[in-house]
């Protein structure tokens, strides 16, 4: 796995991924179901927060979020 910091990513890629990421996982919120666009907004205020991070996964060729205390992978991105 690699850490894709958020900032390297243009907006637009950025909330391309999030809206993928919010459309594949679910992404539970709670009792209350939130809107598509107040769960990107979320997830995005997390990423910007480093309360959450990007990551890739090259054997998948996929892209995720995960909670920042996720373990750390292998390799990091930097720009």
């Amino acid at each position: 796995m690699v850490d894709i910091p958020h900032d390297l990513l243009s907006a637009e890629a950025l909330t391309s991924l999030l809206e993928s990421v919010v459309l594949r996982e679910g992404t539970d919120y709670g009792e209350v179901e939130l809107e598509f666009a107040e769960k990107v907004a979320r997830l995005r205020a997390a990423v910007e927060r480093s309360e959450a991070r990007i990551v890739f996964d090259p054997e998948t060729e996929s892209v995720t979020v995960v909670p920042a205390d996720t373990p750390s992978p292998d390799h990091s991105c930097s720009g």
